[in-house]
């Protein structure tokens, strides 16, 4: 079973940086490690995923070149880089697991962090 639990989050001024950590348990070599967030009355939307053996990273169009995903593999964590940030970016941010990596693909993410907000004030 996999497990995720994220961590740092907080509040921040607009224009500032923030990194998020999620530690993963479970069998995890395989398949794809993605960052999420959820705005109040807004959708889930996907924002940095990585091939859970490293490598091969993509990112939404509305966060490309404000966010960075990478691997701890000594520390089992999967690491959340957002620069740059706007109030906009006031979400819950979770990270999730699936069994599969498909570049661009947001879907069928089956285990999920429960998350860690991020407040941004301007």
């Amino acid at each position: 079973q996999v497990q995720l639990v994220e961590s740092g989050g907080g509040s921040v001024q607009a224009g500032g940086s923030l990194r998020l950590s999620c530690r993963v348990s479970g069998s995890t070599n395989t398949g794809s490690l993605g960052w999420f967030r959820q705005a109040p009355g807004k959708e889930r939307e996907g924002i940095a995923a990585i091939y859970a053996g490293g490598g091969n990273p993509y990112y939404s169009d509305s966060m490309a070149g404000r966010v960075a995903i990478s691997l701890d593999n000594a520390k089992r964590t999967v690491n959340l880089q957002i620069y740059s940030l706007e109030p906009e970016d006031t979400a819950v941010y979770c990270c999730a697991w699936k069994r599969t990596y498909a570049r661009g693909s947001w879907r069928d993410f089956v285990s999920w962090g429960q998350g860690t907000q991020v407040s941004v004030s301007s």
